[in-house]
Parts: C-alpha cells; sequence; structure tokens
C-alpha cells in the first residue's frame, strides 16, 4: 500500500477515462483503471481500493454491483456510478444497487472531484490539492 488513496476507474469512454485518471492522479491518488465490468470484478477482488467509480452503461455494470455486495466487497469500498442519464429513476435504481453516489455525464471536473473528496475524505483533501 502507498499510503495514498486507491481508486479504481471503470469506464469504456477513453477520452473521458482518461480524463478522471488524469486528475485524480494529479490530486495525489493511486488510480486504477479498467475498460469493462469483468475486468473492474478481477481488479476490485485482487487489490483494495478506497473507492470505485463504475459506469452505469456497461452491460455488464448491474452484474459487477451484485457479485461486489455478494462478496462483501462494496461495503468496504464505495461506489460511486457515473450516468449519461439523469432520470430520478436510474438514480434510484443506482442506489438500490449499493451506489453511495451518482455523477451524471457530462460533468464538470471539480463537481467530480468534490463528489470523490466527499466519499474519500479524510483519506485525501482533494479540494484543497485539485488544480484546474
Amino acid at each position: 500500500m502507498t499510503g495514498k488513496t486507491r481508486i479504481l476507474i471503470v469506464e469504456d469512454d477513453m477520452p473521458l477515462a482518461l480524463l478522471m485518471v488524469r486528475v485524480l492522479a494529479q490530486a495525489g491518488c493511486d488510480v486504477q483503471f479498467a475498460r469493462n465490468g469483468k475486468k473492474g470484478m478481477e481488479m476490485a477482488q485482487e487489490q483494495k481500493f478506497d473507492l470505485i467509480a463504475l459506469d452505469v452503461q456497461l452491460p455488464d455494470t448491474f452484474e459487477m454491483c451484485r457479485d461486489l455486495k455478494q462478496r462483501h466487497i462494496s461495503r468496504r469500498t464505495p461506489v460511486i456510478f457515473i450516468s449519461a442519464s439523469s432520470r430520478q429513476e436510474d438514480m434510484a435504481e443506482a442506489k438500490k444497487q449499493g451506489a453511495v453516489d451518482c455523477i451524471t455525464k457530462p460533468f464538470d471536473v471539480t463537481d467530480f472531484m468534490y463528489k470523490v473528496g466527499q466519499v474519500c475524505r479524510p483519506a485525501t483533501p482533494f479540494l484543497t490539492t485539485f488544480k484546474h
């Protein structure tokens, strides 16, 4: 363990994933990346993360969430869903599946960092280290 906040990003939109990785690394996080839920699940089982940011639109997203719950990984690792939908029904489903928060795409980087910081605090003081 590095002592840094460890975050797993599971996202298939490469430009968005690279942006999230870049800003989180800039804030001092150790960031890992997976392009699909299957790989994300493997990584979540093999390593300990402080947060998982998971794209809701991936075909295996809800399966991954169920697996995280069954293996008790989501009890120790909070999940933030990333969604292109802002419908209240979708947000409710995300919470039902175990998400602690949901971020709607497209999102402002500062808002993203704020939400991540809220979940990971006090491990990483995002708002004081993040530079736009």
